[in-house]
């Protein structure tokens, strides 16, 4: 009992010092497993490399740039794709959060659309656009924009009419009401919109790249299939689950925390 406490008191006094530690451990036995299931071929070598196989891929295709410059074109489309998604949902989500009018007139139409998944618009897209950037482009602003209207108008409703009232009986202008009243109350699901969205456009993003890309990770994956290379496809899955982990963990998430905090509407 005493070495577990001892053990415990170890590891909290190691994650109090050093956060990375708490995001490894848990893929240190997942990452000891497969590299024991490769090490005794319970599946043939060629179907699944081990995890020393992956690591030296990585340092090949970033030695030749190859994994550099697909990371970057994938990232430049979906920060260009969230941008214009943003442009676009947090105003549409204002207005429909802040007119009744407006919503009962919007909201069927935005339910229907939602229904509609984002690579169901890839095959008329093609035809229009065809394998193009901006057929990309569209894809991620699709499905970016959804949880980000959807969230906005609920915090712009959650947030209560006193305060409205309150600050037209100051003497606000009703645009300024909306500015320093409606949006701060409602920047905290604002950004829940914002880290949904973005995860579900980068997932979007990379089944994109598989049907339409030439260049980024999911095309990189997919033609490592055509090669029969699992190695570059298993690297292509570790690269997009690490890079999103730290987009979110240290990015999205913190903003996300110190909104909410900052509004008062968490407590811890």
């Amino acid at each position: 009992m005493m070495i577990f406490l001892k053990a415990w008191s170890f590891y909290l006094r190691l994650v109090a010092n050093f956060p990375i530690v708490q995001t490894i451990l848990p893929f240190i036995p997942l990452v000891m497993a497969w590299a024991l299931v490769t090490e005794y071929e319970v599946f043939p070598r060629a179907f699944l490399p081990g995890p020393m196989d992956v690591i030296n891929a990585f340092g090949t295709l970033t030695y030749k740039g190859v994994l550099t410059q697909y990371l970057e074109d994938s990232v430049v489309r979906l920060a260009v794709g969230a941008a214009v998604g943003v442009a676009i949902g947090i105003p549409l989500g204002l207005l429909i959060g802040l007119s009744d009018r407006v919503r009962e007139a919007v909201w069927p139409v935005l339910l229907f659309f939602q229904a509609i998944g984002d690579i169901a618009w890839l095959p008329i897209l093609l035809v229009w656009f065809g394998f193009s950037l901006t057929t990309m482009t569209l894809i991620i602003v699709y499905t970016v924009l959804f949880p980000i209207v959807l969230n906005t108008s609920l915090g712009v409703r959650s947030v209560s009419t006193d305060l409205h009232r309150a600050a037209l009986s100051l003497g606000a202008s009703k645009l300024r009401v909306v500015w320093e009243v409606v949006l701060p109350g409602a920047l905290p699901n604002i950004m829940t919109g914002l880290r949904n969205g973005l995860g579900y456009g980068w997932r979007a993003l990379i089944a994109t790249e598989i049907i339409v890309g030439t260049s980024g990770i999911g095309f990189m994956m997919f033609d490592a299939r055509r090669a029969g290379s699992v190695v570059e496809i298993l690297l292509g899955m570790v690269v997009l689950g690490t890079l999103w982990y730290l987009v979110d963990s240290w990015v999205l998430a913190p903003i996300e925390r110190a909104t909410g905090k900052r509004w008062g509407l968490v407590t811890q």
